[in-house]
């Protein structure tokens, strides 16, 4: 409850010293949904406009957090701790692309989808065609981009990539250059 006050507290002042829009992503991650359901009103009474959550709730729990934020005008920011638990192990995990394909029909409005430089870095064809999943309305076959058929989206919404991970304001031309420009940097 203090850090949603203090992080608020300094959204607001950084809001007023520089006449731009701040936020902050509040994490409204908990072990129930009661209680995430809780901290996210709060977190909406505060005056934020975005919560997070973490993909280690689960796939239930994940939907029910993006229904609530389609019910509250709320921007439902998906942190990806605990994905490599899925994605790490070749032999027998997944390939985040799923993940992407998962969240994007879940309903999350933004995924840390990372970066072709920095803590996350990967292979920046692979990276595209996680922003490509995430992004556009069909996705034709890309074997380079990791896409093995293609797929239409229908209506189903877009999902923002976040670009984050051990990056610097150094890096953004490369991120720019590699990802476009419709991205959270």
């Amino acid at each position: 409850r203090d850090r949603y006050l203090y992080g608020m507290e300094a959204v607001n002042r950084a809001c007023a010293a520089t006449g731009e829009v701040k936020g902050h992503y509040l994490n409204v991650t908990a072990a129930t949904m009661e209680d995430m359901y809780e901290r996210a009103e709060f977190a909406k009474e505060l005056g934020s406009v975005i919560v997070m959550v973490d993909l280690v709730i689960g796939y239930t729990a994940i939907q029910s957090m993006a229904k609530w934020a389609r019910n509250n005008d709320m921007i439902l920011h998906l942190h990806r701790a605990g994905n490599s638990t899925y994605s790490r192990q070749k032999n027998h995990g997944m390939n985040f692309r799923v993940i992407c394909k998962w969240m994007r029909m879940a309903g999350v409005d933004h995924i840390h989808a990372g970066t072709v430089v920095g803590k996350l870095e990967g292979d920046p064809l692979m990276i595209k065609g996680f922003y490509d999943t995430l992004r556009e309305p069909q996705t034709p076959l890309s074997l380079e981009n990791g896409l093995f058929f293609e797929q239409d989206w229908a209506s189903l919404r877009k999902v923002m990539p976040v670009a984050s991970g051990g990056i610097h304001a150094g890096q953004m031309h490369q991120l720019l250059h590699y990802l476009g420009e419709d991205v959270v940097l």
